[in-house]
């Protein structure tokens, strides 16, 4: 146990040493590729260290990780105000501050771009920080276009896009909070919001209000795994691939995202050419450098796929 805890002390220290200057995930322990750490992630939030714990720790474990994180915090270089524990495998994922003082909301920056994030308070903070390649993906593809953000959460990639020139971003998702939270992000950024559009509704009861919208130019899938009672990954993203050519321009691009380790690229490969054969592959996005995966069809899968020639 104790060589687990100096482990992950040693990747802290090499991580803040010195910190980011940006929000950067400093240990990924899900990627599987340090033993005994699978269930541990880290978070740099530019002030504040987040620390994810995804199942219970073994017996013990919790108090050496708390030890080594305040050691870590009494040092001369300790660059951070607070640190945050999240018990992601707790109903709600509660959250303890084991050091400093609370704090609800926290803005963060990612490639020059302001976000608002919630500590403690939900399972997820409002960004995912593996998807910082798909931002600024977008964010270089969209000036001049119409751009539709399917599964919206919070906003990030509406807020590359704009950032990035687009003439007009619809987002849609069913959980207004979250795009109430996504408005946020935009003034953050001092964006006009007259090109901006926010649609509060399940997808698969919108499509006329999507439509309405297009054709587009380029058109972001970033869904969850799953989401009760609405949307079952394997068993309801062909339904979305089957609408894409009624909703694209014809020269237009696709981002099409999962996030199950489970699941390979080839789901969505092979689930575009039956269900869209009028799109055809591009290129999976890169995942950033902070988030190693032991298995190449793991992680992150974001692609790319391209109407006409």
């Amino acid at each position: 146990m104790t060589s687990v805890i100096d482990t992950l002390r040693e990747h802290l220290l090499d991580a803040l040493n010195p910190a980011p200057a940006e929000t950067r995930r400093l240990f990924h322990g899900r990627g599987r590729c340090w033993p005994g750490l699978e269930q541990i992630t880290v978070d740099w939030l530019q002030g504040v260290v987040l620390v994810s714990l995804f199942r219970e720790p073994p017996e013990g474990q919790l108090p050496a990780l708390e030890q080594m994180l305040l050691a870590l915090a009494a040092g001369p270089q300790w660059p951070g105000q607070a640190i945050l524990i999240q018990h992601r495998y707790l109903p709600d994922s509660p959250g303890h501050w084991l050091l400093g003082t609370p704090s609800e909301h926290w803005l963060i920056d990612e490639d020059g771009l302001r976000y608002k994030l919630d500590l403690g308070l939900k399972q997820n903070t409002g960004l995912f920080l593996d998807m910082r390649h798909g931002r600024r993906w977008v964010r270089e593809q969209a000036a001049g276009k119409r751009v539709l953000n399917l599964f919206a959460y919070t906003c990030g990639f509406s807020v590359a896009a704009i950032a990035g020139g687009a003439e007009q971003v619809v987002n849609l998702d069913m959980a207004k909070a979250a795009l109430s939270r996504g408005r946020e992000n935009h003034r953050l950024n001092e964006h006009e919001l007259a090109r901006v559009s926010f649609l509060g509704h399940e997808l698969f009861k919108s499509w006329g209000k999507v439509r309405k919208g297009g054709p587009y130019d380029l058109i972001i899938i970033d869904p969850p795994t799953f989401q009760g009672g609405s949307f079952v990954l394997t068993h309801d993203y062909s339904k979305i691939l089957r609408r894409l050519p009624e909703l694209l321009t014809e020269q237009g691009v696709v981002l099409a995202c999962v996030n199950d380790p489970a699941i390979g690229p080839e789901f969505l490969i092979d689930g575009m050419a039956a269900d869209a054969p009028e799109l055809h592959f591009v290129e999976r996005l890169s995942n950033p450098p902070e988030f190693p995966d032991n298995d190449p069809a793991g992680g992150l899968k974001a692609l790319v796929f391209a109407r006409g020639v």
